[in-house]
C-alpha cells in the first residue's frame, strides 16, 4: 500500500485485520517486488505483468492478499456511512442487487443489507486465503488446480465492494479527499484482473455508461474493451 493511501486512510479502521506475508517466503519476496514496480511509478499496465521467470499462481496469490488488504481498508474507513438503514439491500445502483450464497447458511442467493455481505464477504475470502490447501505458503507445495477458479470468484466478489463505494458512498470519499487515492486502487485492480482475465464482463456492467464517458476522463482511459467503463457519480442530480 502506497504512502499517500495510508496518510488518507485510518489503518485502524481496516474492516478485517491485515493478512501479511511472512519474511523470508516466496510470497513475501513477490509481494515485495510488486511494491516496489508501484512504488517506483512505474505505469500500472506494466506493474501489474507477471515478472520473468516467476510462477503466475503465486503472482495471482500474492495480489489477490494484497487487494483484500486494500478494499479492506477503503470499505473500513467509509463503513460508518453504510449501514442497515442507508444500505439495506448491497447493491450496486437501482439496476444491480447483490445476493450472498455460501455452502454454509446461505445455500441460496439471499438479500442481505450491504454491511451484512460486507461481513460475510471479508470472513468468506479470509478462509479461503488461510486455507493451506487453497493457498498454500511453503515452497514446492503445488497449488490446487481450483485455484484460479477460487481467486477468480474473490477478485470478483471484491470488485463489487468498488461498485457499492463508487455509486453509493463517494460523496464520503469525497469529504476525505480520497479519490485520487481510490481511483488509483481501482486502476490497478482493474488492469490486474484483465490481465490474467480474472473477471467476467458482466462483473463490470454496473460501471458501464457509454453516454456519460466524455464527461468521466479516468475511466475512459483506462477502458479500452469493447465497452467503456464509467463511474457514474450521481449525487445531488448531478453526474461529477
Amino acid at each position: 500500500m502506497s504512502m499517500a493511501l495510508k496518510q488518507v486512510f485510518n489503518k485502524e479502521r481496516t474492516f478485517r485485520p491485515k493478512r501479511k506475508f511472512e519474511p523470508g517466503t516466496q510470497r513475501f519476496e513477490l509481494h515485495k517486488k510488486a511494491q516496489a514496480s508501484l512504488n517506483a511509478g512505474l505505469d500500472l499496465k506494466q506493474a501489474v505483468a507477471l515478472p520473468h521467470g516467476e510462477d503466475l499462481n503465486d503472482w495471482v496469490a500474492v495480489h489477490v492478499v494484497d487487494f483484500f488488504n486494500r478494499i479492506n481498508l477503503i470499505y473500513g474507513t467509509i463503513s460508518d456511512s453504510c449501514t442497515d438503514q442507508t444500505c439495506p439491500v448491497m447493491s450496486g445502483g437501482p439496476k444491480y442487487e447483490y445476493r450472498w450464497q455460501d455452502e454454509h447458511k446461505y445455500k441460496k442467493p439471499t438479500a442481505v443489507p450491504a454491511p451484512k455481505y460486507m461481513s460475510l464477504l471479508m470472513d468468506w475470502i479470509e478462509v479461503q486465503i488461510n486455507n493451506e490447501h487453497i493457498f498454500p505458503t511453503n515452497v514446492g507445495t503445488p497449488f490446487p488446480k481450483t485455484f484460479m477458479q477460487v481467486a477468480k470468484k474473490i477478485l470478483s466478489r471484491l470488485f463489487r465492494v468498488f461498485v457499492h463505494v463508487y455509486i453509493h458512498h463517494f460523496d464520503r470519499v469525497n469529504q476525505m479527499g480520497a479519490e485520487a487515492h481510490v481511483n488509483t486502487c481501482y486502476k490497478h485492480f482493474y488492469y490486474f484482473v484483465t490481465e490474467f482475465n480474472l473477471t467476467d464482463h458482466k462483473e463490470l456492467e454496473p460501471l458501464v455508461t457509454v453516454q456519460y464517458c466524455h464527461t468521466f476522463k479516468f475511466f475512459r482511459n483506462i477502458h479500452s474493451n469493447w465497452y467503456i467503463v464509467c463511474v457514474l457519480h450521481l449525487f445531488n442530480g448531478v453526474v461529477l
